[in-house]
């Protein structure tokens, strides 16, 4: 399947002020099928390589799932310390994921340092159901949210990414779109800038380290999720 792999979409919006000057596309060559680079403070885009080419996001994904948790928290509808248990559906999910196991009860603000640090599929169902009663409910909000933004080339199927059955469907450009707005999101820049966690749920104790290379790697990455 052809997936647009964003190791660290936008995780180059850099923390200071930069002068912004466009580059052309023979100027720098990137190996991969779609790229976008903008400043961070204006949105301008920098450079761009396919940038509006209808892609798979992959985990990518998750970057809408985190804003409406961390959204929903700002908004008083839940709290980080609320207790979320796994449902059957949630246990079952593949790819990525802790093994959450069916009744783990775990907080919202260690689901949502799995899905961020692990790119946990499993915690991402728990936390569409525990937000929004269902799967295909958080999904509508999903969608709603991307069009708010005007993420016009965007779809959403599921909350995690894994397309065995439902594909979702977005550009780079409109991914750049909800990261820099994401970032504005205190509880989201927390989260996704950290670089390891130890989570505990009512069943086990888990030790992560952040997928995102760049954190350790490159001293100007502030955030961003891989995929």
């Amino acid at each position: 399947m052809k997936r647009l792999l964003i190791a660290l979409l936008a995780a180059a919006l850099l923390p200071i002020p930069v002068k912004a000057a466009a580059v052309q596309s023979a100027d720098i060559s990137v190996a991969v099928p779609s790229a976008v680079l903008i400043e961070r403070s204006t949105g301008e885009i920098l450079y761009e390589k396919n940038a509006y080419e209808h892609l798979a996001p992959a985990s990518v994904t998750k970057v809408m799932t985190m804003l409406l948790i961390a959204e929903a928290v700002d908004g008083g509808t839940i709290s980080l310390d609320d207790s979320v248990t796994a449902s059957a559906r949630a246990a079952s999910m593949g790819g990525s994921q802790i093994w959450l196991e069916e009744g783990e009860k775990m907080s919202v603000g260690e689901m949502l340092k799995c899905i961020t640090v692990v790119s946990a599929n499993d915690c991402c169902v728990a936390m569409a159901e525990h937000l929004a009663g269902t799967e295909e409910a958080f999904v509508a909000r999903m969608n709603q949210r991307a069009a708010e933004l005007g993420m016009n080339d965007t779809v959403f199927n599921n909350p995690h990414g894994l397309d065995e059955v439902t594909e979702n469907k977005s550009t780079v450009y409109d991914m750049a779109l909800l990261m820099r707005y994401a970032l504005k999101n205190k509880i989201f820049k927390q989260i996704t800038g950290t670089k390891n966690y130890k989570v505990k749920s009512s069943l086990k104790t888990y030790s992560w380290t952040n997928k995102n290379r760049l954190l350790n790697e490159y001293k100007y990455t502030i955030s961003g999720k891989t995929g």
